[in-house]
C-alpha cells in the first residue's frame, strides 16, 4: 500500500510541475461525453501518458487525458476518458484519478457514464440520477493499509451521493425542461456484459441501471471527503429485457444520441452547484 500512496504523491508532483490550475469541481465524463471537454474555456490540457506512472484509458472512444479550464465561469477539471477495473488495472490504479483531482483541489466530484438499464420504466436514452449505489461485486478501492493523508479507515457510506447535489441537479432539470429519472446504480466488473440471470439478480438487489465504472470511483472520492454527484445515461436496456443482444458499438450510438440533451444538463448544473460553494 506504501507504493499505492507513493505513486499518487509521485502524479502529483508531476501534474504540478506542468499544470498551475485550482479547480472547483472534478468531472469524470462517460462514453459519448467526451465533446464536452472541448467546449469549455480551455486552460490547459494535460495526457494521462505525461504523468509518471499513471494508468492509460484502453477503451476506444476515451481520449485520455485531463482538461483544465472554465465551464461558464466554473473552474473544473475534466476526465476526457476513465480507467476501467476490467481492463486489468488494480482498483488502485482506477481510483487514482479520482484520488489526484481531489489533491489538485476540487471539491466536488461529478459522475458520468453509459449504463444498462434495469428498472422496466426505463428507456434507451433516459438520464437517472444516482442516489445510491451497490458496490459489493468489485474490489472495494479502500482494501489495505489506510492511506491516512486521504481519509479515515473506516469511511460512512450513509450519503455517497450528496443529498443537496441531487436537489440541485433535478431542479436544474426541471427548468431546462429535462425528463430525469433517479434510481440506484449497481457496477459489475465487466467487460462482459450481464447475461439475463443477472439482470433478474440486479434488479432483485435493488439496483436501476448497471454498469462497469462510477461505484469505486464515488467510493474513494467519499473517503476523501469529496462532495459527489451522479448521472448515468441509460444507453440500452439490459440482456433479457429486449430481443437484441447487447453491443459497445449500440451503447455508443445511444450515448452519442443523448449527448446533447445530457452535456446541457451537465453545464447547468455545474453552475448551480457552484453558486453553492463556500
Amino acid at each position: 500500500m506504501e507504493n499505492v500512496k507513493e505513486k499518487l504523491f509521485k502524479c502529483y508532483d508531476s501534474f504540478k510541475e506542468k499544470i498551475d490550475f485550482k479547480p472547483e469541481i472534478a468531472i469524470i465524463l462517460g462514453s459519448g461525453l467526451g465533446a464536452l471537454a472541448d467546449e469549455i474555456d480551455v486552460k490547459a490540457v494535460l495526457n494521462y501518458s505525461e504523468i509518471e506512472g499513471f494508468p492509460t484509458s484502453t477503451v476506444p472512444g476515451h481520449k485520455g487525458r485531463f482538461v483544465f479550464g472554465y465551464m461558464d465561469g466554473v473552474p473544473v477539471v475534466i476526465m476526457q476518458g476513465r480507467v476501467h477495473y476490467y481492463e486489468g488495472y488494480p482498483m488502485s490504479d482506477v481510483v487514482l484519478p479520482t484520488r489526484l483531482m481531489k489533491l489538485m483541489g476540487a471539491r466536488v466530484l461529478f459522475l458520468t457514464n453509459a449504463s444498462g438499464g434495469v428498472n422496466f420504466g426505463f428507456n434507451a436514452g433516459d438520464f437517472m440520477l444516482i442516489n445510491d449505489q451497490i458496490s459489493t461485486f468489485i474490489p472495494s478501492p479502500l482494501i489495505g493499509p489506510n492511506i491516512d493523508e486521504l481519509g479515515t479507515r473506516f469511511p460512512d457510506m450513509s450519503e455517497i451521493y450528496d443529498k443537496d447535489l441531487r436537489d440541485i441537479i433535478k431542479k436544474t432539470a426541471k427548468n431546462l425542461d429535462i425528463k430525469l429519472q433517479e434510481g440506484v446504480y449497481i457496477q459489475l466488473k465487466g467487460p462482459n456484459f450481464e447475461s439475463p440471470a443477472e439482470i433478474r439478480m440486479c434488479r432483485i438487489l435493488g439496483a436501476d441501471a448497471v454498469g462497469m465504472s462510477t461505484a469505486c470511483e464515488a467510493i474513494a472520492a467519499n473517503h476523501m471527503g469529496m462532495k459527489i454527484c451522479g448521472i448515468s445515461c441509460v444507453a440500452n436496456l439490459g440482456c433479457g429485457m429486449t430481443e437484441n443482444p447487447l453491443t459497445h458499438k449500440e451503447v455508443m450510438e445511444a450515448a452519442d444520441k443523448a449527448a446533447p440533451l445530457f452535456k446541457k444538463l451537465i453545464r447547468g448544473s455545474v453552475v448551480n452547484i457552484a453558486k453553492t460553494l463556500d
